[in-house]
């Protein structure tokens, strides 16, 4: 299990919480981390910035038809998740199925990754 930002470079404040990712840090050092964990199983793609890296197929789609899987199966490498803040509690409520159909889902691709 590894949690990995985007980012190690710290960007600094941005107008609401902390600026986007500096270009220059997850080229520099994710792909070659990246490249020294050959045997993830799983990766769940937290918040905007993460969804554009790890599913660059689903840009431009809303968030919700990303979380839901209409860019990504229920087996698929990569789940997308909204970030965990407090400013998405609107998304949240306008969204009752992330917590009653998928959150259970996920809890359970977890948990069969880490039995292997």
């Amino acid at each position: 299990v590894a949690i990995v930002p985007m980012g190690f470079c710290y960007p600094g404040r941005g107008a609401s919480g902390d600026a986007p990712p500096r270009p220059e840090c997850a080229p520099a050092w994710r792909v070659p981390l990246l490249a020294r964990l050959p045997n993830i199983a799983l990766t769940v793609a937290v918040g905007q910035y993460a969804l554009a890296w790890h599913l660059a197929a689903c840009r431009g789609q809303p968030l919700g038809e990303t979380v839901r899987g209409t860019c990504t199966l229920p087996d698929a490498p990569v789940l997308a998740l909204p970030h965990p803040s407090p400013r998405n509690n609107g998304w949240l409520k306008r969204h009752p199925w992330f917590e009653s159909e998928l959150l259970p889902l996920v809890r359970a691709r977890v948990a069969t990754v880490l039995a292997v």
